[in-house]
């Protein structure tokens, strides 16, 4: 038998989509400056035109799990974290839109076995968002420690026996990006397929 566990040490191979929502962008920024300090503290490149971060912005937070689900699709990033904020107002329309977010961010999850990291507040005022995307703790922070922490341990269950050529892995990319070797990760532009799937075969 066997302990798995996620780790905060080993973040060079790991890759990172980050959905954000624009409005209440007074917070969803915060959000996002917490999420990008500690990935940069823990050894990430934040930098967009890096090869480890890709950020999409989305209209507003009821947009977010559709652009989620789709970058979890191409099975390119081992985690994914949605940012927005969604406060009470005078109509139900809070609870309508932060109900279906929270519901469509998970559906993500698991539809694609892709980490899906909610990191959208629900808050009864602008002051409570505030509060928890900077002025007392910023909760982007923690959203990014969720990502690293479920990315390297999905990283670890894919392969629990610590093969370099996982099989499973070669043929979600085959099937990702099919004779497309231009949108394949960095790492695996120049890497025949095929070849990978074999040595996979043959250590097995």
């Amino acid at each position: 038998m066997a302990v798995f566990e996620g780790t905060f040490t080993q973040t060079e191979p790991l890759r990172f989509a980050v959905v954000i929502g624009r409005f209440n962008d007074l917070v969803t920024t915060k959000l996002l400056e917490g999420c990008q300090d500690c990935l940069k503290r823990h050894g990430v490149d934040v930098n967009p035109q890096g090869s480890q971060v890709d950020y999409v912005w989305v209209p507003g937070s009821f947009e977010v799990p559709v652009v989620a689900h789709q970058l979890a699709l191409s099975h390119r990033y081992d985690a994914i974290i949605c940012l927005g904020a969604v406060i009470r107002g005078q109509t139900p329309h809070f609870d309508y839109v932060s109900s279906e977010v929270a519901k469509g961010i998970a559906a993500a999850s698991f539809q694609t076995g892709v980490p899906v990291v909610f990191g959208v507040l629900t808050t009864d005022t602008m002051q409570q968002a505030l509060e928890r995307a900077g002025i007392k703790s910023n909760l982007g922070w923690e959203y990014a420690m969720s990502a690293m922490e479920m990315g390297s341990l999905m990283r670890q269950l894919r392969n629990p026996l610590g093969k370099q050529g996982d099989s499973s892995g070669v043929s979600q990319l085959t099937t990702a990006y099919p004779g497309n070797s231009q949108s394949l990760p960095a790492s695996l532009k120049s890497a025949n397929l095929d070849d990978l799937a074999k040595q996979s075969e043959d250590m097995s």
